[in-house]
């Protein structure tokens, strides 16, 4: 049994988030492994035992010192959580595949060092970091990777806009046969690589691997309407998928936003370029606003290969500080995901009757989302299901106007 953060998050004041593990009930970290040291208010919680995350409990009430913070937070987990950690497996004696960690960014060298010393100290023995820098405006982030990552870090230049054209230049100079793709704004646990790594090593038949994203900071109301929208999380359990082992979803395998996120993601490296690739005609940074990491989960399951969903890699993500910035990204979620379904049906026509069957299903979900409760505290989760509606009805319109744009600079014209 796990807390849920739609519950744990109250929507009226900041939360502080922190971790803590049972086997070392009287610490509390950050997100990233600082030390909590000073008083604070009402906090969300990860749980773990051995290093396992078991899921988030909240505590809430007034600036209390730490030693009663972990308190509250252990008393929480014994009551929300039935069963500990499940045990280690028995090791394999293979050795471990090396794995290839793309990270993508536009202009934003002051947040991207947080972001690669994390991943620089998870320890896994066999790792490649590539940084992308995807149409810079200056030589900041290629002076910041030679001057403070020199070794180890190898630095690319997509120099034309769009997240999947960052990613398939990463992808193309990866040497790794597991490559990962992490945002440049994440902090990474220390066993992200390895506990991403692991299940293609045991399963073959595994070709995409997702985890697990908690939100680092929920300071801000636009934060916190946005984690009790539902946030990026996925859960606490671990799954996998497959056409010939599906789940009971009337929108599966369409929903692939449910398998997990373009945050935190890994490929078998030849099974990704066998695909094709991530469509460029996607992602962040187009008109089309996202939807190529969905539409790489629906090529890898289209393929006859299976996504795993490991809640052992896990990773920190900010939200947007601000209701406008919150705004955006929901209706940009709309857009992409509308931009996902007509690639599908583009590049897959024979996909498009199963379409037409289920995805209605999956817009009348999200109207219901949209009129939501009166009350108020729930008055802005319903506005946001509105702009996220609006945006998918967008969505095929951006993918055209992404697709023409594409074609025009395959052309040599000017987008």
């Amino acid at each position: 049994m796990t807390s849920t953060t739609v519950t744990a998050v109250r929507p009226d004041g900041p939360v502080q988030v922190v971790e803590l593990d049972l086997d070392r009930p009287t610490e509390l970290n950050r997100p990233g492994g600082e030390p909590l040291t000073a008083p604070a208010g009402p906090v969300l919680a990860l749980v773990r035992h051995a290093g396992r995350p078991l899921g988030l409990v909240g505590s809430g009430g007034p600036a209390r010192e730490v030693t009663a913070l972990c308190d509250d937070v252990v008393a929480a987990a014994r009551r929300e959580f039935d069963h500990p950690a499940p045990a280690d497996a028995p090791a394999d004696p293979t050795e471990p595949p090396t794995v290839s960690v793309i990270v993508c960014t536009h202009n934003r060298e002051g947040i991207l060092p947080r972001c690669l010393d994390s991943l620089l100290r998870t320890g896994y023995p066999h790792v490649e970091v590539i940084v992308v820098d995807n149409a810079p405006a200056n030589d900041a982030t290629e002076t910041l990777v030679q001057v403070r990552y020199p070794d180890q870090v190898r630095y690319l230049r997509e120099p034309v806009a769009g997240l999947a054209r960052a990613r398939n230049r990463g992808l193309a100079a990866a040497r790794g046969e597991i490559c990962a793709f992490a945002d440049d704004d994440l902090v990474i646990d220390a066993g992200w690589v390895g506990a991403l790594a692991e299940p293609f090593r045991r399963d073959r038949r595994i070709g995409c691997v997702t985890g697990l994203v908690l939100p680092s900071e929920l300071d801000t109301p636009a934060q916190r309407v946005l984690e009790r929208y539902g946030g990026y999380s996925k859960g606490f359990a671990a799954r996998s998928w497959s056409l010939a082992d599906h789940p009971d979803d009337p929108l599966f395998p369409f929903a692939t936003g449910r398998l997990g996120t373009g945050a935190n993601m890994a490929f078998r490296t030849d099974l990704l370029r066998a695909i094709g690739g991530f469509d460029a005609a996607t992602g962040t940074g187009t008109p089309a606003r996202g939807g190529e990491e969905l539409l790489a989960f629906l090529r890898v399951l289209t393929a006859g290969h299976t996504i795993a969903y490991r809640p052992d890699a896990l990773v920190w993500h900010p939200h947007p500080r601000t209701m406008a910035e919150l705004n955006a990204q929901v209706f940009g979620f709309g857009v992409g995901f509308g931009a996902y379904l007509t690639a599908a049906v583009s590049h897959r026509p024979a996909l498009l009757a199963a379409l037409v069957r289920q995805v209605p299903r999956g817009v009348w979900q999200t109207v219901r989302r949209g009129r939501g409760p009166a009350e108020p505290a729930a008055r802005p989760i319903a506005r946001l299901g509105r702009l996220e509606l609006r945006g998918l009805l967008c969505g095929p319109f951006c993918y055209a106007l992404s697709a023409w744009r594409e074609h025009a600079l395959a052309s040599g014209g000017q987008s």
